[in-house]
């Protein structure tokens, strides 16, 4: 059965569906956003099997909160928090976390920040999922995902200091990673 809606029109009547846990209305909103909302999963994973572990997670919180849901938002963006929020948290469960202290990054630089700017998306992601989960998770949170370091100390457990020396890490790390692949020269 095939079921066509306007969205805006029909918004509420699709989403109360969703309340009822209607299977044609999940099946619809799952459909719609599992294509947009796997390579977000995938930038915090380690390979696409922990991806779809994150990504289905995450439905799963979807259909539970939708009635939290409020009509006329934006329901990407409100469905991409919540996998984001689901990808923390499996950082949370998964990995040990260590703290390590900013000094440990004095020196440790990036000299060539568009270094990812010269990449397909297939091969950032790829390099992504060779950093540790730490690095990796603060790598998303402040550069794709554009939260603060203070944020992400809120939402990892660690200190600013920690997230910071993280990222400086990452970069470093990811840098390396790309220029033994040839992906990018070496300055």
């Amino acid at each position: 059965m095939e079921i066509t809606l306007a969205v805006k029109e029909n918004e509420q009547d699709f989403i109360q569906a969703c309340i009822r846990e209607e299977e044609w209305a999940q099946k619809k909103l799952y459909e719609k956003y599992y294509s947009t909302m796997y390579p977000v999963c995938l930038r915090y994973a380690v390979d696409d099997n922990e991806a779809l572990d994150i990504l289905h997670e995450g439905f799963i919180k979807v259909f539970r909160h939708i009635s939290k849901y409020t009509v006329g938002t934006s329901l990407a963006a409100w469905i991409r928090r919540i996998m984001v929020n689901t990808s923390i948290d499996y950082y949370r469960k998964k990995a040990r976390r260590r703290t390590e202290d900013i000094d440990k990054a004095y020196g440790a630089h990036l000299d060539d920040p568009g270094v990812v700017s010269q990449m397909a998306a297939a091969e950032i992601i790829a390099s992504l999922q060779e950093l540790s989960p730490a690095y990796r998770a603060v790598f998303n949170l402040y550069v794709i995902e554009g939260f603060s370091h203070r944020e992400i100390a809120e939402q990892l457990g660690i200190t600013e200091s920690t997230s910071r020396s993280n990222l400086v890490k990452a970069r470093t790390k990811l840098k390396h990673l790309l220029i033994a692949k040839g992906a990018v020269n070496e300055r």
